[in-house]
C-alpha cells in the first residue's frame, strides 16, 4: 500500500495519510469516523492537491493548477507510457503521479465545462499538472489558448 501511495500521491500528502488514525495498521472501515474527512493540503509551485475521506471506503483526490494540452504530427501514433498509441481525437491525458488507467474529470475554472479524461501517460514537462488530449482540450474550450486553469479530481466507481 505504501509504494500504491507514494506513487499517486504527492509526498507531503503520503505522510498525512499515513499519521492519520483512519489509516493506521488495524484500523477498518466500521472504525473510521469524521476525523478522516478533514482534508489534507500538499502544496508545490502553480498548483495544490487536497485528499479526504468521501466516505469509510472512498477516497477522492483533488488537484488545481494549469493545464495544457498535446497532439499533432509529432504524438499522434506514438507509444505512450501506458504502452497505448496516442490519438489525439480520444479522451485522454498525462499525469506525472496519477496512476495509468486512473479516471479524472477536468474542470475549466470559472465555467461549467468538464471532461472525464483517462491518464495514459506522463507529461514532459512538470510546469503544468496534467497535459490534455486534443480532443479533452477541445472539449474543454482551451484549443485556441493552449493552456487554462484547472480542477483535476478522480472519478470512483467506473
Amino acid at each position: 500500500m505504501l509504494s500504491r501511495a507514494r506513487s499517486a500521491l504527492p509526498g507531503m500528502a503520503v505522510v498525512a495519510l499515513l499519521a492519520s488514525p483512519a489509516f493506521a495498521p488495524g484500523a477498518h472501515a466500521a472504525d473510521r469516523t469524521t476525523a478522516a474527512r478533514a482534508p489534507v493540503r500538499a502544496t508545490a509551485p502553480a498548483q495544490a492537491s487536497t485528499i479526504y475521506s468521501d466516505s469509510a471506503l472512498e477516497t477522492v483526490w483533488s488537484q488545481a493548477g494549469m493545464a495544457s494540452w498535446y497532439g499533432g504530427k509529432r504524438w499522434q501514433g506514438k507509444r505512450t507510457a501506458s504502452g497505448a498509441r496516442y490519438d489525439e481525437r480520444k479522451l485522454t491525458a498525462a499525469h506525472a503521479t496519477l496512476p495509468i488507467g486512473t479516471k479524472v474529470r477536468v474542470t475549466l475554472e470559472g465555467t461549467d465545462r468538464s471532461v472525464i479524461v483517462v491518464i495514459n501517460d506522463r507529461p514532459g514537462t512538470r510546469t503544468r499538472i496534467i497535459d490534455l488530449s486534443r480532443q479533452a482540450a477541445a472539449e474543454l474550450g482551451i484549443l485556441s489558448q493552449g493552456v487554462g486553469v484547472v480542477t483535476l479530481t478522480t472519478i470512483h466507481g467506473g
